[in-house]
C-alpha cells in the first residue's frame, strides 16, 4: 500500500486543536468535582446529586443525535460549529453561579448538548489533517480532552478551603478561551472529506454494515466503563479515604484527578500502539487491563495504599487509552460523506450508555452496602467490547484500518 503524503503544518493544528479541547472539556465535571459543597449548599438528595453529572451525558445523547439527524457536523463549517458551541459552554457552566438546583441540572443539560458540538467535530477536523498517524493524532487529542475532562479536580484539590465558585469561573473562562482558539486559528486540513447534504437515512446507514457495528460494540462496552469511573471515583476515593492513612495522592480529590489526568498517556501509548499493531488489538488489549483494574480494586480499598495507587494509575490509563481508536476506526469504516455524522452517531448512542451506567452505579454501590466492590459492575462493558474487536479484527474489510494494521 502506497503511504499516504503528510499534511504541512499537522502537528501545529493538533497542538491547537488539542488546547482548545482541553480548555472546553473543563466544563465537563465541574459540577462533579464540587459535588460535596453543592449538596451542603442546596441539601440535594440523591437523585439530584446524580443527575448534576447524569444531565451533561444526556445533553450530550440530545446535541450528538440531533446533530448526527440533520448531519450538522458534515455540513456547517466544524471551526465555526466549534466556537460556537464553546461559547455556549462557557455560558452554561457559568449559570452554576446563579441558579438552584433544578436550574443547575438544566444548565448542565444545556453544557452537555454544546460539548457535542466540540467533540466529534474536532475529532473529525483533526482527521483531514492526518491520513497516516490517524490514530496517534487521534490519541493527542482525546488525551487532551481527558486533562481538560481532569482539571476540576484539580482545582478543587488546590484550592481546599477556598469556595467553590473558584471552580466554575475557572472552568468557565477555559472554555471561553477555547472558543476564541476555534475561530480565530482553526482551519480545516489539505484532506478533507466530502461535502454532505441533508439525508436523515444516513444516520441509520452507517451501522448497516458489519465492521462498523463491530466498532460500535467496542466502543460501546468501552463507554460503559470510562465515565461511570469518572464519575464516581471521587466517591470510592472518599469512602476508602475514611479507613486508610496516608491515603495516596495525599486526598479524594487528588486521587481523582491522578485518574482521570494519567489517561493522557493511555491516549498516547493507544495512538502509538494502533498505528503499529493495528486498532483492534491495541482497544482488546487496554479494555482487558481497564475491565482487570475494575475487578481488583476493591480488594485494596483499605489498603495498602501503594497497591491502591497503582491499580488506580493503571486503570486510569486503560480505561481512556482506547477511546481515539473506535473514533478513528470510524474515520476508516464509514462513508467519507458522513464520516461526521457517524461519529456523532456512535458517540450520542455510546454517551446514552453512560446514562445508564452513571445512574446505575451508586444504586448499585448502595444495594451491595457501600463502594468496596461497586466497581465490579463495570466489568462486563469491556469484556464485550474486547470480544468485539477482535471480532472485527478477522473481517477483510479490517485491513482499511490504520493503513492496514488491524
Amino acid at each position: 500500500m502506497t503511504p499516504a503524503p503528510q499534511a504541512e503544518g499537522r502537528w501545529r493544528m493538533l497542538a491547537i486543536l488539542c488546547l482548545g479541547v482541553a480548555g472546553v472539556l473543563a466544563t465537563w465535571f465541574s459540577a462533579t468535582a464540587i459535588l460535596p459543597e453543592l449538596v451542603t449548599l442546596w441539601d440535594l438528595d440523591a437523585a439530584r446529586t446524580s443527575w448534576l453529572t447524569n444531565a451533561v451525558q444526556l445533553g450530550f445523547v440530545v446535541g450528538a443525535i440531533g446533530a448526527s439527524l440533520v448531519n450538522l457536523p458534515d455540513i456547517v463549517p466544524m471551526p465555526r460549529l466549534m466556537a460556537v458551541s464553546a461559547v455556549l459552554a462557557a455560558a452554561s457552566n457559568a449559570a452554576l453561579l446563579v441558579v438552584g438546583p433544578d436550574g443547575a441540572i438544566l444548565a448542565r443539560f444545556v453544557t452537555g448538548v454544546a460539548l457535542a458540538g466540540v467533540y466529534p467535530p474536532a475529532m473529525k477536523l483533526m482527521a483531514t489533517w492526518f491520513v497516516r498517524g490517524r490514530g496517534l493524532a487521534l490519541g493527542l487529542l482525546i488525551g487532551a480532552l481527558t486533562l481538560g475532562s481532569s482539571m476540576p479536580h484539580l482545582v478543587r484539590a488546590l484550592a481546599e478551603g477556598i469556595d467553590w465558585r473558584l471552580v466554575v469561573w475557572v472552568t468557565s473562562g477555559l472554555a471561553l478561551a477555547a472558543a476564541l482558539v476555534f475561530a480565530s486559528m482553526v482551519h480545516e486540513g489539505p484532506s478533507p472529506f466530502a461535502r454532505a447534504t441533508f439525508d436523515p437515512r444516513q444516520s441509520l446507514s452507517v451501522f448497516t454494515n458489519r465492521p462498523l457495528f463491530l466498532a460500535n460494540l467496542g466502543y460501546f462496552g468501552h463507554m460503559w466503563e470510562l465515565y461511570a469511573l469518572w464519575a464516581w471515583i471521587l466517591a470510592f476515593a472518599a469512602a476508602a479515604e475514611a479507613g486508610m492513612q496516608p491515603f495516596p495522592f495525599g486526598s479524594a480529590s487528588m486521587l481523582s484527578f491522578v485518574v482521570v489526568a494519567s489517561g493522557a498517556v493511555g491516549c498516547l501509548l493507544g495512538g502509538w500502539l494502533s498505528d503499529r499493531i493495528g486498532r483492534c488489538l491495541t482497544c482488546a488489549g487496554m479494555m482487558l487491563i481497564s475491565g482487570g483494574c475494575a475487578a481488583l480494586i476493591g480488594f485494596f480499598f483499605d489498603g495498602p495504599p501503594l497497591v491502591l495507587a497503582l491499580i488506580a494509575l493503571l486503570w486510569g490509563i486503560t480505561v481512556i487509552g482506547d477511546s481515539a481508536q473506535f473514533s478513528a476506526a470510524v474515520t476508516e469504516l464509514a462513508e467519507g460523506a458522513f464520516v461526521g455524522t457517524a461519529l456523532a452517531l456512535q458517540m450520542g448512542l455510546g454517551f446514552g450508555l453512560t446514562v445508564l451506567a452513571i445512574w446505575a452505579l451508586p444504586h448499585f454501590a448502595e444495594w451491595i452496602g457501600g463502594w468496596r466492590w461497586a466497581f465490579l459492575f463495570l466489568v462486563p462493558g469491556p469484556l464485550i467490547g474486547a470480544a468485539a474487536m477482535l471480532a472485527l479484527r478477522r473481517l477483510p474489510e479490517a485491513t482499511r484500518l490504520a493503513q492496514g494494521a488491524r
